[in-house]
């Protein structure tokens, strides 16, 4: 393709991806599938990679950044981000009503959805989004410009041209985003979120932009913060709509008010109807319309006087106890839920809620048939707070002494809470074990998520690990949504996890107490496969940072046939069993370093590792237990604490003198 064609190509594709962006983000509708949407995002990356030259600011393409060292540097807000005086009351609403009307007998009042998220300031100059940051303190914010990028419904170029613009929304998870990433955190047998809120901060501030995207996140605006140019406005109202009309998400459902009484009865319509919302909302918020008597109302040290959030009580309803549901996870624990008689909690129908387990049962001294008491804790995730009747006929509920997915054993170690089940063939295990073994940190397995693994478990195409390395094409081209590229390129990701190091290989086995760490410490003393499979507790423990728990389960793991027999058949498959890491003396032992600003030689996941295998650790905050700040370009606050510290400083160049 030549440059003439290439640009014509690229116009189109971004245009029609674009189109695609904002019809299914704003309108909630779609036009192509997800496939054909994705393949078309390939092509223009395709293209833009051979004539970088075309690579707009507004292409489709920077929604996903590449860069994982997202080092979220300061943003001092030139127009202050404030917080809202909360409201728990008809009368507190009444009295901010008061306080308005006794300096402006006819004011109006906007109300509108209050958006249980995290507050975001976008900025844009002649029509671009240049930078995003989060609220802070309200004064300063921190620069999560790469993260807000990835964001479909946050607009890279606006429909009309300005000067300069910013304005302020909210950040949040869809209820369905949300459920999806519990779901996989579950599998994975990772620390949960809480709540969709803890879920989209979290996500906003993740360090590779990537991970942000895979997240689902989405913003609504609501506020116009200072503009240059653009459309003259005088209220909230107005500037609402215009907002919409510059390609802005902005929330539906807000209404003009001219009374309170219209406020508290829009507020309770809000509040009667969230329940059939695709996202959370923790309050209606009441602001003053007129521009020009927000500006003469003014604010406090704290919040703004023409405006104030209601937020919702809390409810807790009484139910009755149908069932405890046991699930068992990857590691074999055995998690307790309760089934109970639906109820309308925050407006929504609820029938689950985890037990958490068997201490937490017997504490609260739970039996099948009693009457508990539900809520749902801040809004948002169902949780058993209490037995406010037992039921006399039932006894007391008995944990189960065997799996109920393939009825071995179960054992509880000492202080752990958790009751395992042990057996390596568990079924209810297997996916979730699959799952670990090929993600990131294990063996790398790119596109071999944990809806693919799936598919190829419930088709009985896989039952172990080292099933993975016998697939074939004719294996997965049936599966769906798998064609021939997505084949061979898998197919490739399996053959190259082959020649993976041999610590990804020994954290990918998914052995009880052994993390990424501890299993890089065992490569590194061991060198071999064989060498760790002959090795006593005595010889595991002799190792700096693994203890006798650690040692203990890792002896018996391997010790077991199963285990053997499948590290066997790996080793026949073709997989390393060596350690390639280069060894290095332990010149940095004792040490923490912080890496802080752009490092132009090296990534911080390359600088990190190497001053891990000069036996330092790096950390990423600074304090007075930091030994040397590693600082870049545009280096921010951890670089001016160090200095106000009196922590030693280096620069590149000086780093590379202290690892040769």
């Amino acid at each position: 393709m030549n440059f003439e064609d290439a640009k014509i190509r690229v116009e189109e594709l971004t245009r029609i991806l674009n189109e695609c962006i904002e019809k299914y983000y704003m309108g909630n509708e779609s036009d192509v599938s997800d496939y054909d949407y994705d393949m078309m995002m390939r092509e223009l990356s395709s293209i833009e990679e051979e004539y970088p030259e075309l690579l707009s600011e507004s292409s489709p393409t920077h929604r996903v950044g590449g860069r994982s060292d997202n080092t979220f540097e300061e943003v001092v807000h030139t127009v202050r981000m404030e917080s809202l005086q909360d409201a728990f009351s008809d009368e507190e609403l009444y009295a901010f009503d008061t306080r308005v009307k006794k300096v402006f007998p006819d004011a109006q009042y906007v109300v509108e959805p209050k958006i249980d998220g995290l507050s975001c300031s976008l900025e844009y100059r002649n029509g671009v989004l240049v930078r995003a940051s989060t609220r802070g303190d309200g004064n300063v914010g921190e620069d999560v410009t790469a993260n807000v990028k990835t964001i479909r419904s946050v607009p890279l170029k606006l429909k009309t041209d300005i000067p300069f613009i910013e304005v302020r929304g909210e950040v949040y998870m869809s209820h369905a985003s949300f459920d999806e990433l519990v779901a996989l955190q579950e599998l994975n047998e990772e620390k949960t979120f809480k709540n969709p809120r803890n879920a989209a901060s979290g996500s906003l501030r993740q360090k590779n932009p990537k991970i942000t995207a895979s997240r689902k996140l989405d913003i609504f605006i609501f506020n116009i913060q200072q503009k240059e140019g653009g459309k003259d406005l005088h209220n909230h109202y107005e500037s609402l709509e215009y907002l919409k009309e510059l390609g802005f998400n902005v929330i539906d459902g807000y209404a003009l008010c001219n009374t309170m009484d219209e406020c508290i009865e829009k507020i309770k319509n809000i509040g009667d109807n969230r329940g059939n919302l695709s996202f959370d909302i923790d309050g209606a918020v009441i602001k003053t319309n007129d521009f020009s008597m927000r500006e003469e109302l003014g604010s406090t040290a704290k919040f703004p006087k023409w405006a104030v959030a209601f937020k919702y009580p809390p409810e807790e309803k009484p139910t009755k106890l149908l069932d405890i549901d046991i699930q068992v996870g990857r590691t074999g624990v055995l998690t307790p839920t309760a089934v109970f008689e639906p109820v309308i909690l925050a407006g929504t129908t609820v029938s689950r809620a985890t037990l958490h387990n068997a201490d937490f049962i017997k504490e609260k001294n739970i039996a099948i048939g009693d009457t508990i008491i539900v809520r749902k804790a801040g809004d948002i995730i169902p949780e058993v707070l209490s037995v406010s009747e037992h039921n006399g006929e039932n006894p007391e509920y008995t944990y189960p002494h065997k799996c109920p997915a393939c009825d071995s054993e179960v054992v509880r170690e000492d202080g752990e809470a958790a009751i395992r089940c042990v057996n390596p063939h568990c079924p209810a295990q297997l996916l979730r074990k699959l799952i670990h073994f090929c993600s990131r940190d294990a063996m790398d397995i790119e596109g071999l998520g944990s809806a693919v693994l799936e598919q190829l478990v419930n088709e009985k195409l896989i039952s172990s690990a080292s099933d993975i390395y016998k697939l074939n094409p004719m294996d997965l081209v049936s599966l769906e949504r798998m064609g021939e590229k997505s084949t061979f390129n898998l197919l490739d990701a399996i053959e190259k996890s082959k020649s993976n190091d041999l610590y990804k290989l020994i954290f990918a086995l998914g052995i009880h107490h052994i993390g990424l760490k501890a299993a890089k410490l065992l490569a590194n003393h061991f060198d071999t496969m064989d060498a760790l499979l002959e090795a006593t507790k005595e010889d595991i423990t002799a190792i700096e940072g693994i203890g006798e728990v650690m040692a203990d389960t890792l002896v018996k793991t391997l010790s077991l046939p199963e285990s053997r027999e499948l590290i066997d058949e790996l080793k026949n498959l073709g997989l390393n069993m060596n350690n390639l890491t280069e060894k290095a003396d332990n010149r940095f032992e004792g040490m923490t370093f912080v890496l802080t600003g752009t490092l132009s030689k090296y990534g911080r996941r390359e600088a990190q590792e190497i001053i891990e295998k000069f036996g330092g650790k790096a950390s990423g905050s600074v304090s007075k237990k930091t030994s040397i700040v590693l600082a870049g370009e545009d280096a921010g606050s951890k670089l001016r604490k160090a200095t106000e510290l009196g922590i030693k400083v280096i620069n590149e160049e000086e780093f590379e003198q202290l690892i040769k």
